[in-house]
C-alpha cells in the first residue's frame, strides 16, 4: 500500500508532524505500507507561486503526483482560527485545480493538533466537509491532539482506532475493485424506485 502522510506543521520541531508519523506508523503495524510524506511547509513558496502563474513547481508538482498515486492519505494541519491552516486548504485548492479527481475514492485519515481540546470540532466542521467535497473516502475516527492531549490517556487508543480503519479501508479497495458489470446506470436504478 502506498500510503501519503501530508502534515501542515509550521515549526520545527512540529506536533502536527509528531502526530502524522504516529499515525503512520500505526498503519504500518496493520499493513505492508510504502510511506512518503509531504512537507506543506517546504513548499509554500510554489504553492504560493502556483497561484499567481497558474504553474506548479517540480516539488509541488511531485508532491501532487505522490498525492494523486496514494492508496490512502493522512492528512494533518495545525488549527489556526478554528479552522485548517490556510497552507493546507492552499495545497488541496491547488492539487484540484490540477486534477478535480485528484483524490476521487481515496480513503483518507484526517487529524489536527492545536493548543486547547475546544477547537477539536474541526475535523468534524471543517476538515470532513472539504474531503466529502473533494469526493474521498473518510475514515470514522478523525484523532484531534490539544496540548494536553500529549501523554495523557485516549490518544493512542483513537490513533489506533483511526490507523485500523484506514488500513482495513485502504486494502478493500486494493483487494475488491468493482468489476465493470457489476455498475448498475443510474437510469436503471432510478426505474428501479418507480412504483408500478
Amino acid at each position: 500500500m502506498k500510503l501519503v502522510v501530508v502534515s501542515a506543521g509550521l515549526s520545527v520541531p512540529s506536533s502536527t508532524r509528531l502526530l502524522a508519523d504516529r499515525l503512520a506508523a500505526a498503519t504500518g503495524r496493520r499493513t505492508d505500507v510504502e510511506i512518503e510524506t509531504v512537507e506543506l511547509r517546504d513548499l509554500a513558496v510554489e504553492i504560493a507561486h502556483n497561484f499567481v502563474t497558474g504553474f506548479p513547481g517540480p516539488e509541488l508538482s511531485a508532491a501532487a503526483d505522490a498525492v494523486k498515486g496514494a492508496d490512502g492519505l493522512i492528512v494533518v494541519t495545525p488549527v489556526f482560527s478554528a479552522s485548517y491552516s490556510g497552507l493546507f486548504k492552499s495545497f488541496f485548492d491547488v492539487l484540484t485545480v490540477l486534477d478535480k479527481d485528484a483524490i476521487a475514492g481515496t480513503p483518507v485519515l484526517i487529524a489536527a493538533t492545536g493548543g486547547t481540546a475546544r477547537h477539536s470540532l474541526v475535523l468534524e466542521h471543517a476538515m470532513r466537509p472539504l474531503f466529502a467535497y473533494l469526493r474521498a473516502l473518510v475514515v470514522p475516527t478523525a484523532v484531534y491532539a490539544a496540548s494536553e492531549d500529549w501523554g495523557a490517556d485516549g490518544l493512542d487508543e483513537r490513533i489506533e482506532r483511526a490507523a485500523t480503519e484506514l488500513a482495513e479501508l485502504a486494502g478493500n479497495m486494493r483487494t475488491a475493485p468493482v468489476r465493470e458489470e457489476e455498475l448498475i446506470p443510474f437510469e436503471q436504478q432510478l426505474a428501479a424506485l418507480r412504483p408500478e
